[in-house]
């Protein structure tokens, strides 16, 4: 079972645990076009390690591998945003099963769901907590 946190305490959680990490499931386009979390005032980086592999939206197969390779170990707490909080779903269940114990879902993601325009980013996830980001 994975966790779903809240993307306040998200950001609450990378400030205060130097054994907390985010990673960022996005595409590259999302990265470059719609921004990513910006922890620089936490004193870390976001760690960028696509779910799925855009245009084609299949499943990164060495996803599991990457988070080893960014330094992601055991020991820490990882928490997997995405989108809306379905990509990062599946990310942290399938990190947890490669032998991540402390991981976590950011409800919400980073733009949440639509609001009645269709638009994201307004009505909840990172951006709509007013939480520090940038673009690309």
């Amino acid at each position: 079972m994975v966790e779903n946190v809240a993307p306040t305490q998200t950001w609450e959680a990378l400030q205060a645990d130097a054994n907390a990490q985010l990673v960022d499931v996005r595409t590259d386009a999302e990265w470059n076009f719609v921004g990513v979390p910006a922890l620089a005032s936490a004193g870390k980086q976001t760690i960028l390690i696509p779910w799925q592999v855009y245009p084609t939206m299949q499943r990164n197969g060495g996803f599991e591998d990457h988070l080893k390779q960014a330094g992601l170990t055991a020991d820490n707490h990882i928490y997997f945003i995405c989108r809306s909080g379905a990509r990062s779903m599946s990310a942290a269940l399938a990190a947890q099963a490669a032998g991540f114990p402390h991981v976590y879902n950011v409800a919400d993601g980073f733009e949440g769901p639509p609001d009645a325009d269709g638009h994201r980013g307004n009505t909840a996830g990172w951006k709509a907590d007013d939480l520090p980001w940038t673009q690309r």
